[in-house]
């Protein structure tokens, strides 16, 4: 009598379980439509930042092309398509530069933010003691200090208020990793507390494990999977962040880079005077990007919300008929 043979179940494709491609496959309805939206938005902030030299008709300080200087708000044309600013730039350049600048601030306070406040996070969790009670403080007095006053603070101390593309994007980022700091911290901290009384991470201690190693390869590990939540949510306040320093004059000087919130700033005083589309661009650009980050990150988060995943089960499974499916002898058994 041969043994019946039970197929292994199959997983699907590899490419199914990368990150933004399992969550798009778990959404459905509105959900899958804001996360979609959200993709494309970013996606097209991406491209235009990194494709900015190919992009860009002319370059963000350019005054003048061969047919001579552009002229100060000048009204959308063929030549020019948003028009020029108030200094004779042109829209469409700067705000195509802008999105480099604003992704490298990005980058650089994100990857910044993670390095360290992952490191005191899984440092303080798995120590515990006066050393946990000293960040836990310190880590509550800088987040509740208002980020744009020290991001101005920042600004000032490292650049002097005005600086140079690397300078304004060091000064930027560098007073948003101080703000997002506290918020990696504490999220790592939690988990490392809950995580270094596992069973696993006792085993490792009891074969003969440093802490370094177990701190490393057992708790680091499990106790970063919901960052790139917050990396979405802290993206694009790191953009509002920057818009708000370039538009206070704490920013980048519009010969050294393109800056959005410096564009806006000059545009004051063109609302009044008719002149439109000096303002509006920048400033639809940083409602698209900050709208674009948003969307990803509260859809990555509702996504990663159990309660809500079951939720969505449940609303998903089609009653069953219970008399369609029910046996004669149950049903005499019944009577």
């Amino acid at each position: 009598m041969s043994t019946p043979h039970t197929a292994p179940a199959t997983r699907g494709p590899r490419w199914h379980r990368l990150p933004i491609v399992a969550q798009l496959r778990q959404s459905v309805g509105l959900q899958r439509g804001m996360l979609i939206t959200g993709l494309v938005l970013s996606g097209i902030f991406l491209l235009t930042a990194l494709l900015a030299p190919l992009l860009a008709p002319y370059g963000y300080s350019q005054l003048r092309d061969a047919d001579g200087t552009f002229g100060a708000q000048q009204a959308p044309s063929a030549a020019h398509l948003l028009g020029t600013t108030v200094g004779g730039y042109d829209v469409l350049s700067r705000v195509i530069w802008g999105s480099r600048t604003a992704f490298f601030v990005i980058v650089t306070a994100i990857v910044l933010s993670i390095f360290i406040g992952v490191l005191l996070g899984v440092v303080s969790g798995y120590f515990g003691g006066w050393l946990d009670r000293v960040l836990v403080v310190l880590a509550d007095a800088i987040y509740a200090f208002p980020s744009l006053l020290l991001a101005i603070v920042m600004a000032i101390v490292i650049s002097g208020g005005q600086s140079g593309l690397w300078q304004g994007v060091l000064a930027a980022a560098l007073s948003i990793t101080v703000i997002f700091i506290p918020q990696y911290f504490r999220v790592v901290r939690s988990e490392v507390v809950r995580i270094k009384s596992e069973a696993f991470v006792e085993s490792a201690r009891v074969i003969g494990a440093s802490s370094v190693r177990i701190m490393g390869r057992h708790v680091l590990r499990n106790s970063t999977r919901t960052l790139p939540l917050i990396v979405t949510l802290n993206a694009s306040e790191a953009i509002l962040t920057l818009a708000g320093l370039g538009f206070l004059g704490f920013g980048i000087e519009p010969t050294a880079a393109a800056e959005w919130g410096y564009d806006l700033n000059k545009a004051l005083s063109d609302v009044t005077s008719g002149i439109w589309w000096t303002s509006m661009f920048p400033g639809l650009a940083i409602v698209l990007v900050v709208l674009g980050l948003t969307l990803v990150g509260e859809s990555l988060n509702d996504l990663a919300d159990p309660r809500l995943r079951t939720r969505r089960a449940a609303e998903q499974t089609p009653p069953e008929d219970l008399g369609a499916d029910l046996d004669p002898t149950d049903e005499g058994a019944m009577r």
